[in-house]
């Protein structure tokens, strides 16, 4: 079994979720405050402390075409810091239509538009989670315990 943590970036703030390789699902953690762009880092290295995840993947907001936004360039960047920081391997997933589906399900199920009271950026990152493990069902135990190389880090995957 394998432990990943997902975040949804954002510029006021990161969703995350801590998703497990059995059952391939993933539930919601709190929120990670954030200003342009730039999580409390201390919140960060709590979070990975306490999950101590295999894989930490990271929510590529990419524009509905596929091409590359200013956004999916600073969702790169984040996940590179993590990378540096904290010597993770991390993943990029196509986070596209995420948090507009994360507001119709909290919409549909509690009547309001009160995102913020139901960390709706973290139910984002829930989406990322498990859409990433169900894409990598076929290889997953390869994927989150791969052999590691010695004097190379290229733990990061763009």
């Amino acid at each position: 079994m394998a432990t990943v943590v997902g975040f949804d970036f954002g510029l006021k703030r990161f969703g995350a979720a801590v998703g497990q390789s059995v059952s391939m699902t993933a539930s919601p953690l709190k929120e990670i405050p954030a200003q342009d762009g730039i999580p409390r880092w201390e919140a960060i290295e709590a979070l990975l402390e306490e999950w101590k995840p295999a894989l930490v993947i990271v929510g590529e907001p990419l524009n509905m075409d596929g091409s590359v936004s200013e956004m999916a360039l600073r969702a790169r960047k984040f996940a590179r810091r993590l990378h540096g920081r904290y010597n993770l391997r991390v993943e990029m997933a196509d986070e596209r239509l995420t948090s507009s589906e994360a507001k119709s399900m909290v919409r549909e199920r509690y009547g309001h538009r009160d995102f913020g009271r139901y960390a709706v950026d973290s139910i984002a990152a829930v989406f990322i989670v498990e859409s990433w493990l169900e894409t990598h069902a076929d290889n997953l135990d390869a994927f989150l315990h791969p052999p590691r190389k010695q004097g190379k880090s290229d733990d990061i995957i763009d």
